[in-house]
């Protein structure tokens, strides 16, 4: 028997080992948490910029939104947009850097970058095509489609971190495909999608890998 337990416990080091290796295990709950802190703080800001646009009542028709968003709302709103981006990404880093240190575990090392890389091409796209449906006065479907697309990253990335990433992914997208059939709720629906979901999510990995 005290063969066998020790045969169990050296299988689960190298268990340990090899998903340390292959997986990026560093991502804090935290960061999750203050993403999604951020991102409701966005959205409030641009729920109070568009209503003092008088855009937040009925859907209105592709071309008066093009010609209301031509010009400095589109810009202020792009900017906004990217300020959020940059504000989640500083506070995920932090967050994961502080982790990575904590489990004295290297920061940057082949599983972060395959995390990062399956992630940037399907934000990255999405980004350019949110932005074209913007410009095209398509504006009133651009909150579903960035939940869908950064779904679809979470889900891309998944296989390289903790699983429930996937899980993330799927509520993401399945968000933004509700938020399409009632535009109305557009901001209210990407505020639950990138702010709440983003808080429980982050408070449930915190409560299971770090408390």
């Amino acid at each position: 028997m005290p063969d066998l337990k020790d045969h169990l416990k050296d299988i689960s080091e190298i268990r340990s080992i090899m998903e340390r290796s292959t997986k990026f295990i560093s991502l804090s709950g935290l960061s999750g948490v203050s993403a999604g802190i951020i991102a409701l703080l966005g959205a409030w800001v641009a729920w109070q910029y568009l209503t003092d646009l008088g855009l937040m009542g009925e859907v209105k028709n592709a071309a008066y939104l093009r010609e209301e968003m031509r010009g400095g709302p589109f810009g202020r709103l792009l900017g906004l947009a990217i300020l959020i981006f940059v504000a989640a990404s500083a506070s995920a880093s932090f967050f994961s850097i502080r982790m990575a240190r904590k489990r004295q575990l290297p920061v940057w090392n082949s599983s972060a970058k395959r995390v990062l890389s399956s992630i940037m091409l399907p934000l990255g796209a999405g980004g350019i095509f949110c932005i074209l449906l913007a410009w095209h006065g398509y504006g009133a479907i651009v909150a579903s489609a960035t939940l869908i697309f950064y779904g679809l990253a979470l889900l891309n990335a998944s296989k390289y971190t903790f699983p429930e990433i996937r899980w993330l992914g799927l509520s993401e997208i399945l968000l933004g495909l509700i938020g399409g059939m009632v535009l109305n709720y557009g901001l209210l629906i990407w505020a639950i999608g990138f702010g709440l979901l983003h808080i429980v999510y982050g408070v449930a990995m915190y409560l299971k890998y770090e408390r």
